[in-house]
């Protein structure tokens, strides 16, 4: 059974120098020199089976490395941006902006102004309060927590009872 030679690829003016500068800088990360180095052997064109030999590398990842080139070749992107990894897909945001900002803007604030016999807020009265005033249909205090410590926003340091809010 005869096997279907790789697609050749050609490199635009300039690429080439710009794959052999990225090896021979200290700084690039190995990732990005990895693939630099797939591509100059596709380049030169080694089918994906001796470029998995001479990298030591799985035939699959020369394969798509070389595809990928191939698929980006033609829109004129810089060489870092086509040895770059795609956007990952994943879940969309749960959470619109607007309800997270509402979410800190109430972690400011003092609980006691909102009816909350407490003296600082706790992640649970947080999730408790926002879906009850409806900013949210349901979240965990472990989310809540979560959105907090990344917006570094600390509710249990805030000293609403020692100075008067600003006039």
């Amino acid at each position: 059974m005869a096997r279907l030679a790789p697609k050749s690829l050609e490199l635009l003016c300039g690429e080439q120098d710009e794959l052999q500068h990225l090896l021979s800088r200290h700084s690039t990360p190995q990732q990005i020199a990895l693939r630099a180095k797939i591509i100059l052997l596709a380049w030169e064109g080694k089918n994906n089976r001796d470029i998995a030999r001479t990298l030591n590398i799985s035939r699959d990842m020369a394969r798509t490395w070389r595809n990928r080139w191939l698929e980006l070749g033609d829109r004129q992107l810089p060489v870092m941006k086509k040895l770059s990894d795609a956007e990952r897909g994943g879940a969309p945001a749960k959470f619109s902006m607007e309800q997270i900002v509402e979410l800190f803007a109430l972690a400011c604030s003092d609980p006691a102004e909102q009816g909350r016999p407490i003296s600082h807020w706790t992640a649970r009265e947080l999730a408790e309060e926002v879906v009850k005033r409806g900013i949210v249909e349901n979240i965990s205090q472990r989310h809540v927590g979560r959105l907090l410590e990344e917006a570094q926003i600390k509710p249990h340091q805030n000293r609403y009872w020692l100075t008067p809010p600003p006039r």
